[in-house]
């Protein structure tokens, strides 16, 4: 039995192996039973979206029958339990074959074992729809961004899309540029960065490596720049996971906000609740028309407050 206590607003995994008193209970009485200060209306939430994997598998039905010697997982990431859904707002283009979106940060791009509902996503599929014969929607994801950044992305909503979008990603013929914060103004101020970056297990982020990893490049450029800080542009020639935010900490210029990279939390008086990078520009052709398509974003208002601290006012 599973004695660990249920906290708020931490992420937490709980396992447990039903037996005994668990015969015949429902889902979200059974984790209420085995998990101490675990609420009723936190486990129908918890398991509402997506965090409740049972035998391997995720369920969602609160009133699932237990049965002695089930395997159940309890996943959490201790953030609120909102469900996030696409407005027009987040919406910048949108045709029968690709929709472009800017995502606020804090959401997760993908289905994560705390959480499917409410992930960007389930957002798209929501917003998307079902067919008249209850198909689920055609989406294509080509590129991802951390829960913590912010901005432009693109999605193929159509089968005759997909390819042609995944092709363009894959040959990097789309011009992605970020924006970033950093602490330390790099030197010198505009330079590419090329290394072989692989997962450690150890640290549990993306490091530099001499041998094993994948090829990495990343160029940038020095906007503005203090005694606090830098305003960086950012152009990704290659697409790794954390490939900014591991690229910046290999030279000493952690993302503001970020500190498992080894960023600050706090900077010019403010406090950091996310890595200070946003994706603003997006440029590429569409893989259907052929049209041009370029996108650009302005920094969301967190990091334009930081920058007015930064650079005296100026941005």
């Amino acid at each position: 039995m599973n004695r660990k206590t249920y906290k708020r607003g931490i992420r937490q995994l709980f396992r447990i192996t039903t037996r005994g008193s668990a015969q015949g209970l429902r889902l979200d009485q059974c984790l209420c039973d085995e998990i101490p200060d675990l609420s009723r209306t936190e486990a129908h939430q918890i398991i509402d979206l997506g965090g409740v994997h049972l035998n391997g598998r995720r369920v969602r039905t609160c009133s699932l029958t237990v049965e002695n010697g089930m395997r159940i997982e309890m996943h959490t990431d201790g953030l609120p339990f909102d469900i996030f859904r696409l407005e027009d707002e987040h919406i910048l283009y949108r045709d029968k074959y690709l929709i472009v979106l800017n995502k606020p940060a804090g959401i997760d791009t993908q289905p994560t074992p705390s959480r499917y509902k409410g992930t960007l996503y389930d957002a798209l599929l929501a917003l998307l729809g079902s067919t008249p014969d209850r198909k689920k929607p055609e989406l294509g994801m080509v590129q991802r961004l951390d829960r913590g950044t912010s901005g432009l992305m693109v999605f193929s909503v159509h089968q005759n899309a997909h390819k042609g979008l995944s092709k363009i990603f894959l040959e990097h013929q789309v011009d992605k540029r970020y924006l970033a914060l950093v602490e330390n103004p790099p030197e010198p101020a505009s330079n590419e960065i090329r290394s072989m970056l692989a997962r450690s297990r150890k640290f549990n982020r993306m490091v530099k490596v001499q041998h094993g990893g994948k090829n990495a490049i990343t160029r940038y450029q020095t906007r503005l720049a203090s005694e606090l800080g830098a305003l960086l542009e950012i152009e990704l020639l290659t697409g790794r996971s954390h490939q900014i935010r591991a690229h910046l900490s290999e030279i000493g210029s952690a993302l503001l906000g970020d500190s498992l990279y080894g960023g600050v939390m706090s900077s010019a008086g403010l406090v950091l609740n996310r890595p200070m990078l946003l994706a603003f520009k997006l440029a590429f052709v569409h893989p259907v028309t052929a049209e041009s398509l370029s996108f650009e974003l302005s920094m969301p208002t967190d990091m334009q407050q930081l920058c007015v601290k930064l650079f005296d006012g100026v941005i």
